[in-house]
């Protein structure tokens, strides 16, 4: 008797977000950033849109899908790989618009991650156990990041100078510059855009400050 062939097996929603997210690392943005650029809601590939508030799985339209591998210059065979692509290297860090980190509620007294709303994203590993990332938004840094690049924010890694810092003020705005100076009573930080001012701040204006270690260029 002839031995009948194995079933296929059927594509996992799992599997197929998996391959979405490795698609959005691979053009070097995170799932919003990917979604951004394909002209989507900057919310349509986010881990939370993924199952709805009843509990069902909630797939990518073919729409989505193909507006995503145009955007990022991936074919439908690419796809086809990243869906049987094994478990992705790295870490996954929480992850946040950079306009959001101003605001409150994401980050404890410490400037380490806390509270509800971050999403997450696989980067390259850290020893920072409360690393995180942030999400380029606007032009404002221009030519060191772009919207939709990634930066991997350290508050445990040592900061010297020349560094690229992540500063929050006690007002809550928060930005990223090149440290200059650091002394015990003022902060001195350079403009990553020549458009832009460089900063003075009075050591008791900062709230924290943390080193970015990585950037998704």
């Amino acid at each position: 008797m002839a031995k009948q062939p194995k079933a296929a097996r059927p594509l996992t929603h799992a599997q197929v977000w998996a391959a979405l997210d490795r698609l959005a690392e691979r053009a070097g943005l995170s799932p919003s950033g990917l979604a951004k650029q394909s002209g989507l809601d900057p919310t349509t590939f986010n881990k939370s849109k993924r199952v709805t508030g009843d509990g069902r799985e909630r797939w990518p339209s073919t729409e989505s899908l193909s507006k995503a591998l145009a955007a990022s210059n991936a074919s439908m065979e690419t796809f086809v790989q990243l869906l049987g692509d094994g478990p992705r290297g790295g870490q996954s860090v929480p992850l946040i618009g950079f306009a959001q980190a101003g605001a409150g509620g994401y980050f404890d007294d410490s400037g380490f991650p806390a509270g509800k709303g971050w999403d997450e994203v696989a980067l390259p590993a850290t020893t920072d156990e409360h690393a995180y990332a942030l999400e380029i938004e606007g032009d404002s840094m221009k030519p060191a990041y772009r919207e939709g690049d990634i930066i991997v924010v350290s508050p445990a890694t040592a900061i010297r100078r020349g560094d690229r810092v992540v500063v929050r003020t006690t007002g809550g705005e928060v930005m990223v510059k090149e440290l200059k100076r650091r002394t015990g009573k003022v902060l001195e930080l350079a403009s990553l855009n020549p458009e832009h001012p460089d900063r003075m701040l009075d050591a008791e204006e900062v709230t924290w400050i943390a080193r970015v270690v990585w950037a998704s260029q």
